[in-house]
């Protein structure tokens, strides 16, 4: 409610207020965070209406606010915040400002139809970040305030973007400023970074946040909003009542004296005694009693304007309460002078108190039907299924078929603009109609698929009972087991995916779906991290592949499984890449294999990319990944699926030894993991190529702080993590010289891959690392090992397979023979792409021979590829061997 008084008692909160604009207009433009809390009628929204009156000369403001009835409604702060901007450009130039984010967030925001994949809602916030961005940088010498009013009752999507937004802060001039009520906040269950309170005393979860909890009014300043109201002449004991009676609430204070001023009452001792039944009239009961007394009219139109919630359209509030707009424009006006509601077209309650004190005395079978006459009359607007959804909702179930066809479409419409948790809402309510026997496992299905991205638990559940429901057709019912697996398997339950892909198999005839269904068991039976019988899967494997030519995505896909468990087990590497080239059309995914198609999964192409990249084959793996990249970026895919393609292109650099960009591209797929959630699949593997990475830079304490942070070691996860995470764990081990826990850790990978027949050493370094860790203790052993593991490495037959191989070998030889070894090393390490492996081979060659001249190369490849502890090694050495005369 705008207030026109002064405010009473808000020094500190206007000081406040001040200071962060201030520090948005000053020369370095500081955005921030300043967060409003404190119970209903305190005076949130006239504080936040006298921020905006203080920044509107300096400032560009937009503002928002919540509403109780709407919370349901997916992006509607957002838009009530963006809109208004964006509808002033014309439609070129707000194609111009989003830029490739355009058909990603503009359907959220009502702009333009939905188009392409539906969206990762990450994909959707870091569009809106895009955009505002971008409108901030158009504003020139004016910063923008984005203010947020009842945020406790803002739609979750909205709240999700704010969160996301506000942490980023300091690095735009924009300054947010947000108001709620504690307690509706924490009844919401809603763990939303804008509005949380500190946990357990820690510090706030924002940079340049600062909070403030506003209080009631003392009698002093209750005193002066009285005598403000009603004159000097107010006596000391009737505004003491006025305090006891609103308790020092402001809006209730202020709706006192109002009443006091409509009944002429003298503000004197002797009219104290009247003041407690006047003000139970401004709220609850009292308030819907004065409604009342103007008129059933007005009576019912205030509940059809309740029901509508905010923004509200007179001529659509006239239609559900049935009057003509000559009855609506009268009952407005009576509503007006009685300050329940304010403005025309739209109409909106003069307090949210007063919103919910109407909407709540509206008896529950005609509030319920009041939501289904609403859901019809928008329907019948054009505005949609999906804003119709809110009002349907709250219908009670009753069988109606129709009913469940409207929620389903909004189901689709909320999922196509990236809220996938309003499309469950509506999934689940048309679960409780209930739909039609031979619907309900179609609806099961789909209601699956919404919570894929967001609950992969949520998932696994209803995609079950869909396969447990009679009703879903053959290639319906293969989808849903393919997509339970993937479910299971995020869930970090591979095991129960491969066993409900066989089960599903088993019973489907011969033809593509069969062949889909086989090739996913394939798949994550090998990327357990252990299994009963890795050789007779990949016995299998190969039996089913080998002699395929790649004609359609089916044999595609066994091709790459192929080709992956090829890379592992450590056959032929040629071979291998013949499988690659079969796999793809034109040395790409095929159609329907792509990045971002969903009948197959992203993990099929991110496969062959692998195989790539660990058969010295890095420009096609860098190629490949590149367009990861951009295939997640254009299809709005920014959550864990982006992050991963960075993590792919940090294994490449890794693998071509640029270290420094390695570290990078993993880092940057951390921070979006990070953004995405906890404990996913990406975080081991982005953590555990991290900690490889900073290891060869020399950064071992570095590597340390990335393993802690990530919890990176036992136990594992029940997916292989990328490399191969206990062998990555001894080697840090070994480098912090905890030698006893490194062998101890390296035995245990060789114990676990070796039965398997998984003998690569590039991807699982054990047996080299082993050896090198038993050389003073059992050199025997470690011979053996050195040894075995340069068989394996020239069976597979890269260069950096055999050179790293060659290395190790070379600890246990003669010493004429370990330099040949050595030469042979960097001579295999110099033809490969590895250049970190090569710098290594080259350093131990000009160690072994004392060559200046070799450590002089070693030491300038290990400085180009970023490796400064063995560059600053090299250097040491060179120092210390005499040069030749």
């Amino acid at each position: 409610m705008k207030q026109s008084r002064p405010l009473y008692e808000r020094e500190p909160e206007l000081a406040a207020a001040a200071e962060a604009v201030d520090a948005l207009c000053g020369g370095q433009a500081v955005g921030g965070l300043l967060v409003f809390s404190g119970e209903a009628g305190i005076g949130k929204t006239a504080l936040l209406g006298e921020i905006q009156a203080m920044a509107a000369d300096r400032c560009t403001v937009w503002s928002a606010r919540g509403g109780e009835t709407v919370t349901s409604v997916p992006f509607h702060v957002v838009r009530q915040l963006l809109q208004p901007a964006l509808d002033r450009l014309p439609a070129d130039e707000t194609r111009a400002l989003f830029g490739d984010w355009f058909d990603i967030a503009a359907p959220a925001l009502g702009l333009a139809d939905p188009s392409g994949p539906q969206p990762d809602p990450q994909g959707v916030r870091d569009g809106l970040d895009h955009v505002v961005s971008r409108l901030a940088s158009r504003l020139s010498h004016r910063p923008l305030l984005l203010v947020v009013d009842d945020a406790h009752w803002a739609d979750g999507e909205s709240l999700a973007w704010l969160a996301g937004f506000t942490a980023r802060l300091t690095e735009l001039p924009v300054l947010v400023v947000q108001a709620h009520r504690p307690q509706e906040f924490a009844d919401r269950d809603a763990d939303w970074a804008i509005a949380d309170a500190p946990k357990d005393g820690g510090p706030a979860s924002h940079p340049a946040l600062t909070r403030v909890a506003l209080r009631a009014l003392t009698p002093e300043a209750t005193a002066e909003l009285v005598r403000a109201g009603l004159g000097e002449h107010a006596d000391d004991p009737f505004c003491r009542e006025v305090w006891a009676v609103t308790g020092g609430n402001p809006y209730e204070a202020v709706e006192l004296v109002a009443k006091a001023q409509d009944r002429e009452l003298a503000p004197i001792e002797e009219s104290a005694g009247l003041l407690r039944e006047l003000g139970a009239s401004a709220r609850g009961s009292g308030l819907v009693a004065r409604l009342e007394r103007l008129g059933t009219n007005a009576n019912r139109f205030a509940w059809a304007a309740a029901v509508l919630g905010t923004e509200i359209s007179q001529d659509l509030a006239a239609r559900l309460a049935g009057m003509s707009s000559a009855e609506a424009a009268d009952c407005t006006a009576r509503l007006r002078d009685a300050r329940i509601v304010t403005g025309f077209d739209p109409l909106e309650f003069v307090h949210p108190l007063i919103a919910s004190a109407v909407y709540r005395s509206i008896p529950p079978a005609t509030r319920t039907a009041m939501h289904g006459r609403a859901a019809w009359a928008i329907t019948q607007a054009g505005l949609g299924p999906a804003a119709a959804s809110r009002h349907l909702l709250e219908v009670h179930p009753d069988d109606d078929q129709e009913l469940v066809a409207q929620l389903r479409e909004a189901a689709r419409q909320h999922l196509a603009v990236g809220a996938p948790e309003a499309a469950r809402r509506c999934l689940e309510r048309a679960l409780e109609e209930p739909p039609r026997p031979d619907d309900r496992a179609a609806l099961l299905y789909e209601l699956g698929c919404a919570t894929l991205l967001s609950s992969p638990a949520t998932t696994v559940q209803h995609l079950r009972a869909a396969l447990d429901t009679p009703g879903l057709d053959g290639a319906m019912r293969i989808d849903a087991t393919f997509r339970l697996a993937s479910a299971l398997s995020h869930n970090n339950q591979l095991k129960e995916a491969a066993l409900s892909l066989a089960a599903e198999a088993s019973r489907t005839a011969p033809g593509p779906g069969l062949m889909r269904l086989q090739a996913a068991h394939f798949l994550w039976e090998g990327m357990q991290a252990s299994e009963d019988d890795g050789p007779g899967r990949s016995a299998r494997l190969a039996s089913n592949a080998d002699h395929l030519k790649g004609r359609d995505n089916a044999e595609r896909a066994l091709l790459t499984l192929r080709a992956f468990d090829a890379m592992l087990r450590g056959e032929n590497a040629q071979l291998v890449v013949d499988f690659c080239e079969r796999a793809l059309v034109d040395g790409r995914p095929a159609r329907g294999l792509g990045w971002t198609d969903t009948e197959w999964g992203f993990e099929l192409p991110t496969m062959v990319g692998i195989t790539y990249a660990f058969t010295d084959q890095p420009d096609r793996a860098e190629a490949l990944f590149s367009e990861a990249v951009r295939a997640f970026e254009i299809s709005g895919w920014s959550g864990a699926h982006l992050a991963f393609a960075h993590t792919l292109l940090g294994l490449v650099h890794r693998r071509r030894g640029r270290l420094a960009e390695a570290e990078g591209f993993l880092r940057e797929g951390l921070r979006r993991a990070d953004r995405a959630g906890s404990g996913l699949p990406v975080h081991w593997d982005a953590a555990c190529l991290l900690i490889d990475t900073l290891l060869a830079r020399g950064r071992t304490a570095e590597a340390r702080l990335v393993a802690d942070r990530y919890d990176f070691g036992p136990p594992y996860p029940s997916a292989m993590v990328l490399p191969d995470a206990p062998c990555v764990r001894g080697r840090l081990l070994l480098a912090e010289g905890r030698t006893e826990e490194a062998v101890a850790e390296l035995e245990a990978a060789g114990a676990a891959l070796e039965p398997r027949g998984r003998f690569n050493g590039v991807w699982a370094p054990w047996a080299g690392d082993l050896a090198r860790a038993l050389a003073d203790t059992d050199p025997a052993r470690a011979a053996q090992l050195a040894a075995r593991a340069r068989v394996h490495a020239e069976r597979f037959g890269t260069d950096t397979a055999i050179g790293e191989a060659l290395r190790c070998v070379a600890l246990f030889a003669p010493e004429e023979e370990a330099v040949q070894l050595l030469a042979d090393s960097v001579r295999h390490l110099e033809a490969s792409s590895s250049a970190y492996e090569h710098a290594l081979a080259r350093f131990e060659y000009g160690v072994a021979i004392s060559s200046q001249r070799e450590l002089a190369r070693a030491q300038k490849l290990a400085t180009a590829c970023g490796a400064e502890g063995l560059a600053t090694r090299a250097q040491q050495v060179r120092a210390s061997i005499r040069p030749l005369e």
